[in-house]
């Protein structure tokens, strides 16, 4: 079963997302997304699927998955925790903006370029360096920004230097994953996010793919299950439910600043996304101050 891909709109102002996921769920959807994934689970236990890798997960494990490797997770919901939650995990999330290239160019960075590589096949951190990152997972969400990034250079550089690694994935599956048909997804997705507030044409994206416009909309839905207009669309409507929370924008300056040119069509898709009008979806936040 291919997996759905999950668009995640980091804050304005920030460069990484730092959360504590708690819930009874037995388990998450098969999913991938672009941004790199650093998971500390607190409580729970299960089996947990990474890409061809299947393996049990419990309390005290650490995992780095990189960028569009697909990964499940399924909880017990035989195992007991003190709080009767079936799974909490405090993780990561980034996106390769945050270390250029121009930066990984460094030597100072060089420990920090080999963690994202290893990342590639997904990785579970133990030994010494698992107290040492694990420590550092769990004090994250209480830091100010700036103290952020100064421990999140130093998580990276522990775990590039470290020897107390378990590489998840297969290598041939790493082949497979870098075929010409994953570069070419890759390219329209930078390309879309980079350029979703402009119009977009199919002559454009077809030229950078090297694909004619039939063969494209039809390699594009087969591998992403919606088509370039519709993934288009989610990019939008994520990138709006972060402005929305901002109780001071207009629906109309969000709608605008989202790029829909027209608030009528950014209202009907907005619903068909979400389930909710903009006003349903921003009175929520307000509801919570």
């Amino acid at each position: 079963m291919p997996a759905s891909f999950e668009q995640i709109v980091l804050e304005e102002g920030s460069s990484f997302y730092i959360g504590i996921f708690q819930d009874n769920i037995e388990k998450s959807t098969w999913h991938f997304h672009n941004n790199y994934e650093i998971s500390f689970i607190t409580e729970g236990s299960g089996k947990r699927i990474v890409a061809d890798s299947i393996e049990e997960f419990h309390p005290g494990d650490l995992i780095f998955i990189g960028g569009r490797l697909p990964h499940l997770w399924i909880a017990d919901k035989e195992s007991t925790s003190p709080s009767g939650r079936t799974l909490e995990t405090v993780y990561l999330q980034f996106s390769s903006n945050v270390l250029p290239p121009q930066l990984l160019a460094l030597p100072e960075f060089a420990n920090v370029k080999k963690a994202l590589k290893l990342s590639e096949r997904g990785m579970k951190i133990m030994g010494g360096t698992l107290n040492e990152v694990s420590k550092i997972m769990l004090q994250l969400p209480y830091l100010r920004d700036f103290e952020k990034m100064i421990s999140f250079f130093n998580l990276m550089d522990i775990i590039g230097r470290s020897d107390s690694v378990e590489l998840l994935t297969s290598e041939e599956y790493i082949k497979k994953r870098f075929s010409t048909s994953s570069k070419r997804l890759n390219t329209i997705h930078e390309y879309l996010m980079n350029h979703y507030k402009e119009e977009i044409g199919l002559d454009r994206l077809s030229g950078l793919v090297n694909l004619a416009k039939g063969s494209l909309c039809r390699f594009f839905k087969s591998n992403m299950g919606m088509t370039i207009f519709e993934y288009l669309n989610k990019i939008k409507v994520e990138y709006a439910c972060k402005l929305l929370m901002d109780q001071d924008i207009s629906i109309l300056e969000v709608s605008f600043d989202s790029g829909f040119n027209n608030l009528s069509h950014f209202n009907k898709q907005f619903k068909k996304l979400t389930g909710r009008t903009p006003s349903e979806y921003r009175a929520q936040f307000k509801n919570f101050g």
